[in-house]
Formats: structure tokens, sequence, C-alpha cells
């Protein structure tokens, strides 16, 4: 369970660095499409974040994306 909030709380942490980093790089005037492109993409990379978290500390499997299915007799 911890493992989890541990994971949950770094990929906001993500996010927010994400998204405090996109509103000062774009040029002042924001408008509303500005803010959403702003959190679009700071959801993808914090989603992208969490995946590879997960990846690479809980799935220990060397094939993640494929599981051999057991042979039929």
């Amino acid at each position: 369970m911890r493992r989890f909030l541990t994971l949950g709380l770094a990929a906001l942490c993500v996010f927010m660095v994400v998204a405090a980093i996109m509103i000062k790089l774009m040029p002042s005037p924001l408008k509303d499409s500005d803010f959403l492109l702003i959190g679009s993409v700071a959801t993808l990379l914090a989603l992208l974040a969490l995946f590879l978290a997960l990846v690479s500390t809980t799935l220990k499997s060397p094939d993640v994306f494929f599981k051999r299915r057991k042979k039929r007799r």
C-alpha cells in the first residue's frame, strides 16, 4: 500500500513540475486553450512516469507485455 501511495505522490509531483514549467515557458497572455494544452502535456508525462515506475519496480518479469501460456495436452 505504501509503495502505491509513493508512486502516486511522485506522479503528482511530476504533474505539478511539468505544469509549472510550461506555464513559465508559454507566452504571457494565456488563453483557455493554452491551459488545456498545459494540462494535457502534464498529464501525459505524469502517466508516463507512473507507468515506467510501475514497470521498473512492481512488475519484475522480463517480458512485461507478453505472457507465456501453458501448453495444453
